[in-house]
């Protein structure tokens, strides 16, 4: 008999709500429901718009609960990391989240290292140094007297307050924990004694909670009207990343890191899978992160600024009113052919120059980076496409080098997953940059991971060999090739993307 379970796999710029049925052997998908997201202005800062996230929350389960009703064995959340809301005395929610890419941790970093050393901070958090992580955010809250701390009683971060919402339970579930620059991954617990030279309070961070965890039923009121009467709150790898780390498909040995993933969405996190946290000067001088991973691993990964590009060029073109040939406007396929039918090599961008995180016209603002680089001026749309695929391809390059030296053996193969895994031009490209095979798939990476978890914690999976071979026997995957006649050509442009770099 088939038990289906529900994955609410929410990004930042979309979500949708996923059912898994699983036989036993194999995972069928099922997309329900779809909903955009993305960061609501308010007096000069972003916000998430929390209640009407959860408003499409509700929506999806409706759908859910009225296609399957008590088929539906469970459900859990994922997200994005760093982001987080306070909770009061009375269970009271203080107010709406803030989003990552607001202003106001712009230069946080460095003020933080006249409080306490770049060195220390990392060797107390094994984290990769952005300005937007949790920690930052809490500093610059205790710089402007923030009255929050003083009546906040629990920290929640994104799929923990959703989690909360859904079955009136509080938890920090830890794979989410460890990207906050707030946490120690060697300890497994709170990085408290960072967090006192901050002047930041710890009252709000009780001990995290380890993904499989069976939270209890949905709210009363919520079950009766979404009609998942026995529905379980349960709590995936709720980082994104975790879960979409977790549906790789790699039959290598747990924690070997004789492959490195790319987990391609709206950011590209890139690294390999490690049995424990790696916390030395390799890891500190290429800023990799150390962040939790589910059945016990560690995630050493480096964050890359990935589809958010594309995205931002697709935004700002459809605003500006442009169609493709049929009069309607600009789709993902369409991108795709500009991109093909444009010079390659011509202009390359750094993709993690701060330039580049917020919003804003982003081909007017490549243009301007190619000016002040002293390169060629991408004129048309296509050939500003040509520069992102190109340079996120080199970048990859780049991060690869590094894997291997952190991992200590080479890397053969290269999985990607996520939505960008429909970009395939940009995964030809990886493999051409790289010289390594690239294997594409699943592409709801994240939400297979999140049902897997589900499964575990259910005990109808045993473990993450299992899993991942469940993974193999569920999804086709796609598998590209480096050219061997476009080496040349590709090893010269990595020369000069290294000069873009410096």
């Amino acid at each position: 008999m088939k038990k289906s379970y529900l994955a609410i796999d929410m990004g930042a710029s979309s979500g949708r709500h996923v059912v898994g049925h699983f036989d036993g052997k194999r995972i069928e998908l099922e997309e329900l429901y779809r909903f955009e997201n993305g960061p609501v202005e308010m007096n000069g800062s972003l916000f998430w718009d929390l209640p009407g996230l959860w408003k499409s929350v509700q929506n999806g389960l409706h759908v859910a609960g009225s296609k399957y009703g008590s088929q539906i064995a469970s459900v859990g959340v994922d997200t994005w990391g760093v982001d987080f809301a306070f909770l009061g005395r009375g269970h009271e929610l203080l107010g709406n989240p803030y989003c990552y890419r607001d202003p106001r941790t712009d230069g946080a970093m460095e003020r933080a290292f006249r409080i306490v050393p770049r060195e220390e901070i990392f060797a107390q958090t094994g984290l990769q140094f952005m300005d937007f992580n949790s920690l930052y955010q809490l500093m610059v809250m205790r710089e402007k007297n923030s009255p929050l701390f003083d009546v906040a009683q629990r920290l929640l971060q994104i799929p923990d307050l959703f989690h909360w919402l859904l079955s009136g339970v509080e938890s920090n579930e830890f794979t989410n924990a460890t990207t906050t620059q707030c946490f120690n991954p060697t300890t497994r617990s709170w990085a408290y004694s960072l967090l006192k030279k901050f002047d930041i309070p710890t009252n709000f961070l009780p001990p995290t909670t380890e993904p499989g965890t069976t939270l209890g039923k949905l709210r009363s009121a919520l079950a009766s009207d979404s009609g998942l009467i026995d529905t379980h709150v349960v709590l995936p790898g709720t980082h994104d990343t975790a879960s979409a780390v977790f549906a790789v498909p790699s039959a290598s040995p747990q924690g070997t890191p004789d492959w490195a993933y790319i987990s391609l969405g709206t950011w590209a996190l890139m690294g390999i899978e490690s049995p424990k946290p790696v916390v030395n000067d390799v890891v500190s001088k290429f800023n990799f992160t150390n962040e939790g991973g589910v059945c016990g691993t560690t995630r050493i990964l480096k964050n890359i600024c990935g589809m958010w590009l594309l995205q931002e060029c697709r935004r700002v073109w459809n605003q500006q009113g442009k169609k493709n040939a049929a009069g309607e406007p600009l789709d993902w396929e369409d991108m795709n052919i500009m991109t093909a039918n444009a010079r390659p090599f011509v202009t390359f961008i750094d993709p993690d120059d701060p330039v580049f995180s917020k919003p804003g016209n982003m081909p007017q603002i490549i243009r301007e980076y190619a000016k002040r680089t002293g390169q060629a001026v991408p004129e048309t749309d296509g050939a500003v496409l040509r520069t992102i695929v190109d340079s996120l391809a080199l970048k990859f390059r780049r991060v690869l080098a590094m894997c291997e030296e952190i991992g200590g053996q080479s890397i053969n193969t290269i999985h990607v997953v996520g939505g960008g895994v429909r970009n395939k031009l940009l995964l030809q490209a990886t493999a051409d940059a790289t010289g390594r095979r690239v294997v594409g798939g699943p592409i709801e990476g994240t939400g297979v991971g999140n049902i897997l978890m589900q499964a575990i914690g259910a005990g109808d999976v045993s473990g993450m060999e299992e899993a991942r071979e469940i993974v193999r026997n569920s999804f086709d995957v796609v598998t590209f090739e480096p050219f061997t006649s476009s080496e040349s050509a590709w090893g010269e442009a990595y020369e000069r993307f290294l000069t873009i770099l410096k």
